[in-house]
């Protein structure tokens, strides 16, 4: 979903032509020099701890105001990052490359500079990933195809109406969501340097700073709740403990009151079957006396931060019920949203408990909005 804002951000250029030599798309090219380090939050990732380097080179876009999304959150720079590392030239673990979409958001800025959060998130590959008998060492990750995340903060300082100079400090992950286990994860801590450059004389209007006209499903004030109800399938691979693959089965409310342009608050309830739960019950010498007993209802706090059409939702809660929660009773959902159309949407989903992934579900869901308040207040 991400991927499609970043896209659909480069396509929404202005029209027309013009005789001046300058460019609509305000596009820049940015080289980063990186030095980090593993972070080894598990044993059996110590043997990984030395120092290395990383490269990343991006294509970024400079928002005016096209789309409200963009006003609402200071003009932030879009666009998508190649990065490699030889993730300090082991060969258990082998190099690492990723491609990721990727939003610059400026905490604080003026003229010339500004204090900005980045956060990308693409595709991730690894050289080598785990294999019990070839490379059995490896317990950080046993796909080499997975997610990379990327969050950053950075400092940028422009010299010119043409370069940028940045430097800053983050964290950049790989994970399969166990989909494929094992999967502690690759956390790389590093410190950075760039410059980047525009392509071509910037667009005038990027001073301007626009502000556009809302969209029908956007925010203009109203008070409204806001009920989605979707569906989630995600598959769990525990051939390493169990020998096979699981369906994992989640079905999901969440009924949000919009307070801003960017943010909703609520309350969630869902409920999950995992066909992994009645064979872990067993591996331990329990025994499933009914089905019913492997559902494991669950209500949570829900957050939504919105960006247009493309959403993050937030849930934080408990477990109910559910014969197997050896996991603990707590449990966390970050959900990528994408609207269609004003009322549906497709979401990826990322289960987990306190920060391991137990799956990544797929699916879609329906929007529901009622107004219970129709005095129309600007507030952002």
């Amino acid at each position: 979903m991400l991927c499609l804002t970043v896209l659909f951000s480069f396509l929404n250029v202005a029209s027309g032509q013009s005789r001046k030599s300058y460019s609509k798309h305000n596009l820049m090219a940015e080289l980063k020099m990186q030095y980090g380090f593993l972070m080894s939050h598990h044993l059996e990732l110590d043997i990984f701890q030395s120092h290395f380097p990383a490269f990343e080179f991006s294509i970024q876009k400079a928002t005016w105001g096209k789309q409200m999304w963009e006003s609402m959150y200071g003009y932030p720079i879009v666009g998508i990052a190649f990065w490699y590392s030889p993730i300090g030239g082991f060969d258990e673990l082998g190099s690492a490359y990723a491609v990721y979409p990727f939003i610059n958001f400026p905490l604080v800025q003026d003229e010339k500079q500004s204090f900005n959060f980045r956060l990308g998130l693409g595709l991730g590959y690894l050289i080598n990933n785990f294999d019990r008998l070839e490379n059995y060492k490896n317990f950080a990750i046993g796909s080499s195809l997975n997610v990379a995340g990327s969050l950053y903060f950075e400092y940028r300082r422009k010299f010119g109406d043409i370069v940028t100079f940045s430097g800053g400090l983050g964290l950049t992950h790989f994970s399969n969501g166990s989909m494929k286990t094992p999967n502690y994860g690759l956390n790389i801590i590093t410190a950075t340097v760039g410059f980047s450059a525009y392509l071509k004389r910037p667009n005038p209007q990027l001073s301007k700073k626009l502000r556009p006209e809302l969209y029908t499903y956007e925010f203009d004030g109203r008070k409204t709740l806001d009920f989605d109800v979707g569906f989630a399938l995600g598959i769990k691979d525990m051939s390493q403990q169990l020998g096979q693959r699981f369906m994992v089965y989640c079905i999901y409310t969440n009924l949000f009151f919009q307070v801003s342009y960017k943010s909703k608050f609520g309350m969630g309830l869902d409920l999950t079957y995992d066909n992994s739960d009645k064979y872990i019950i067993e591996w331990q010498g329990s025994h499933v006396d009914n089905t019913i007993q492997l559902f494991k209802p669950g209500i949570s706090a829900a957050y939504q931060l919105v960006f247009g059409r493309l959403s993050f939702v937030f849930n934080f809660g408990v477990y109910l019920a559910g014969l197997e929660r050896s996991e603990g009773d707590l449990y966390q959902r970050l959900t990528f949203r994408y609207l269609f159309t004003d009322n549906i949407f497709a979401n990826i989903a990322l289960n987990s408990n306190w920060g391991k992934a137990e799956y990544i579900g797929f699916g879609i869901g329906y929007q529901l909005n009622f107004i219970y308040k129709r005095t129309v207040k600007h507030s952002y």
